[in-house]
């Protein structure tokens, strides 16, 4: 069973967080409720998020010293974070919202089909991602038994038959993300979300490599994509 990607949804008023919950629910993925910036970081340090929705203004923390403090952490400053403000004080303003850190900055009331789109092309990159690092860290387990390959009985079958199927996990996750990329090219999609993609790309090719560098009659040491 496929994990669901988590959402986390970050509003002072309850009618808001409701509404976002009733546009979000048809991508059928964990929405997560915070009330406040403080109570956004608290879940942060537990759980990891696809993707952040937050709002711009919200009393005591508000949506800019937020996302400032998601992205001085680690563990949370490459999470995506669309920006909900129910204001718009220009050019500056908006400008804030990017140099704090997000990938988008929408004024409500906004299009739920656009922000629902916007928000399923940030969780598909996020389930691609984890399911690239599965099979890295089969690939490693892999790695670090191959000296053992071809000592004992039955060694070399299972290796090959590991092999196989590791390959054909990563077909399936290349061909999903090619798919992807085209759809990120077509819908001119935002600038951040066709980075994450090529970045995924990129990373998919070094696991590639590295799976084929195990294939009999290949040599040479091998580096996998962190």
């Amino acid at each position: 069973m496929v994990q669901k990607a988590k959402i986390l949804l970050v509003d002072d008023r309850p009618e808001n967080l409701l509404a976002l919950e009733a546009i979000l629910s048809a991508l059928d993925q964990t929405l997560v409720r915070a009330s406040s910036g403080e109570e956004a970081l608290k879940a942060l340090l537990t759980d990891d998020f696809a993707v952040i929705l937050l709002d711009v203004q919200m009393p005591g923390m508000d949506g800019f010293e937020t996302a400032a403090h998601i992205k001085r952490r680690e563990r949370t400053r490459d999470i995506p974070i669309i920006f909900l403000t129910a204001i718009n004080h220009g050019p500056h303003h908006t400008f804030r919202g990017y140099a704090a850190g997000a990938v988008d900055y929408i004024s409500k009331p906004f299009d739920p089909w656009v922000l629902r789109a916007k928000v399923s092309v940030f969780v598909e990159l996020y389930m691609k991602n984890c399911q690239l690092r599965e099979q890295a860290a089969l690939l490693r387990l892999q790695l670090e038994g191959g000296g053992k390959a071809g000592v004992g009985g039955g060694s070399k079958e299972q290796s090959a038959g590991l092999l196989a199927e590791l390959s054909a996990r990563l077909a399936a996750v290349e061909e999903q993300a090619e798919a992807l990329s085209k759809q990120l090219d077509d819908e001119s999609a935002d600038a951040a979300a066709v980075a994450t993609a090529a970045h995924l790309e990129r990373k998919l090719t070094g696991l590639r490599r590295a799976l084929d560098a195990l294939e009999p009659g290949v040599g040479g040491a091998t580096s996998l994509p962190s």
